[in-house]
């Protein structure tokens, strides 16, 4: 009883509930969405997104309009640029991401430090979740459950094009309006999450689940569905555990899925490490 009540006890406070429901709601879309980021080799580019939206958070407040479409804007701007620098090149697409997001990121940093503003650095940065308010939750809702919902109707679609766009253009999917269409879910996760984890530990919201459902499973529905209960767990365990230790919500997440991350690594059924029969690499499947 003492143990369920101690489990209990961040959660009797305002902030503290308001703080799980946001993560949880940033943890369910992104959880989905990793799937498909690990599937297609696309980690770099949520960490290239990720980091380009700060321009346009600090231009968004100079012009005074909402931030989250300021940083919208500047995240398609890095997926856009990022797939016409690697077209009309000899450079691979990871060598431009490199690029773009980088000069993106700098830029933003040099805006922040020469225009007078009332964000802080810290809070863009490594999210404030502890101080977020009810409106702020309805705003993020907003983001992250229309993703979430995208994903899961349009996932066969998806999983097709994530493996192999050339075969989904043979049998007649849009690829270009499922290409852009799974950047603009990734631009608007990312935009949603700023608040709770900010734009340097999203990545890790958004790579880890996946990487450890995919050595959990060999289906995508399966993956899917592993991804979320992983996420979920770790969102509740690392905001009661940064209660109880005394530390910033997000970053505890982010250790909590670390630390699963290895577990599943050296343990996994099939594709642990230390797993004494060895398995081919099977392909996922739907």
């Amino acid at each position: 009883m003492n143990f369920i009540q101690t489990l209990l006890e961040p959660f009797t406070f305002d902030f503290m509930q308001q703080a799980l429901v946001i993560a949880l709601l940033v943890a369910t879309s992104a959880s989905v969405l990793s799937c498909l980021l690990v599937l297609k080799g696309w980690s770099l580019m949520g960490d290239a997104v990720s980091h380009a939206v700060l321009p346009g958070v600090v231009i968004a407040y100079l012009m005074n309009i909402p931030i989250i479409i300021g940083a919208f804007v500047t995240g398609m701007i890095c997926a856009i640029s990022t797939g016409y620098f690697t077209n009309n090149s000899r450079l691979k697409e990871d060598t431009v991401m490199g690029v773009v997001f980088s000069g993106l990121f700098a830029l933003g940093v040099v805006l922040f430090t020469k225009v007078r503003t009332d964000l802080h650095l810290d809070e863009i940065l490594f999210g404030d979740m502890l101080g977020v308010s009810w409106k702020d939750i309805g705003l993020t809702a907003a983001l992250t459950l229309p993703a979430f919902f995208l994903i899961i109707i349009k996932r066969r679609d998806l999983l097709v094009f994530a493996f192999d766009p050339q075969h989904a253009k043979v049998v007649g999917l849009n690829t270009t309006v499922l290409h852009y269409g799974l950047l603009s879910i990734l631009s608007l996760v990312i935009v949603a999450s700023i608040k709770a984890v900010g734009i340097i530990l999203v990545i890790a919201v958004l790579i880890a689940p996946g990487a450890i459902s995919f050595l959990l499973t060999k289906r995508f529905e399966h993956m899917m569905w592993w991804s979320i209960v992983i996420s979920v767990v770790a969102t509740v365990f690392g905001i009661t555990l940064s209660y109880h230790i005394d530390s910033a919500p997000a970053p505890t997440i982010v250790v909590v899925l670390s630390c699963i991350f290895i577990v599943v690594f050296l343990f996994a059924p099939q594709r642990g490490l230390l797993r004494k029969r060895v398995y081919p690499s099977p392909e996922i499947a739907d």
